[in-house]
């Protein structure tokens, strides 16, 4: 998918997607998703095979055994997961390694396993809100790339996103929140994502959904109670039933869901994950 032509007239690169990933959405792509392929396209990349041996048998998922080889990886973790590893892998290797990306990479690993962990378990598009969740910071990481120096003043100058973005549009001429979506089109991603990647800051901001259509609202409405879900977690009842009215999901369930994350995250911190 092409990158908003508004976009290209900044002169702000948007990295291509990396080749594993395109193998690995053509495998997803399929209608009878081929795993044993799946495991070997993983295997083939030595840091991300390590990578997922290191997820599986992270306490978090709670295996009473070892996991020995990708192939069980695959089939115990299942192609969501996989595809979350693979593509968080893919976007650290688009950008430099920095002191100050890390930190990008290491929330965005947490927050679209805990997005996809919320839509399964509410019975919604899983992948969607994995790789949105995946992807909310990612445009920080462009600009970073795109100028260093500069943009690490802005980093260390703002205690908020909506106030960063205020700054990258008067510097840069674009926010992160855009540019982040471009690089989800570009990527493949579903306009679920791409919508939620668009529009996180002002809704985990305002607790406002209006400015994305109905039928895309329920990736960006869970962006924003997992948003609380680890930044403000004492808030997560009040902005639950803020956000839930706004979209098909019943703030109970999705109250009940969320708890029941938590306390795995927890039990998976007390086991040394």
């Amino acid at each position: 998918m092409s990158v908003n032509s508004q976009l290209r007239t900044l002169e702000i690169d948007i990295p291509a997607k990396p080749d594993t990933l395109v193998r690995l959405s053509l495998l997803m792509a399929d209608e009878d998703i081929n795993l044993t392929a799946i495991a070997e396209l993983v295997e083939r990349d030595m840091a991300l095979a390590a990578s997922v041996m290191k997820a599986v048998n992270s306490s978090l998922y709670g295996l009473k055994g070892r996991v020995q080889s990708v192939q069980q990886a695959v089939t115990y973790l299942g192609t969501r997961e996989i595809a979350g590893i693979t593509f968080e892998m893919g976007l650290r290797a688009a950008f430099p390694p920095a002191p100050e990306l890390e930190p990008i990479w290491q929330r965005a690993a947490q927050r679209g396993f805990v997005m996809g962990r919320l839509a399964q378990a509410l019975g919604l598009d899983a992948w969607a809100a994995h790789s949105a969740g995946l992807f909310e910071e990612c445009g920080k990481a462009v600009l970073f790339r795109h100028a260093p120096n500069h943009y690490r003043s802005m980093l260390r100058a703002v205690d908020s996103d909506a106030d960063l973005c205020e700054l990258e549009r008067a510097g840069f001429g674009v926010s992160h929140d855009a540019l982040g979506a471009a690089l989800c089109e570009s990527w493949g991603l579903g306009p679920q994502a791409v919508a939620s990647v668009r529009h996180h800051v002002d809704a985990q901001r305002t607790h406002e959904l209006h400015e994305v259509p109905p039928v895309k609202r329920t990736t960006l409405a869970l962006s924003t109670i997992v948003h609380t879900m680890l930044t403000t977690p004492d808030e997560l009842d009040d902005i639950a039933a803020v956000i839930a009215p706004q979209t098909d999901l019943d703030t109970t369930l999705t109250l009940r869901a969320a708890r029941r994350i938590e306390q795995q995250l927890l039990d998976a911190a007390e086991h040394g994950r």
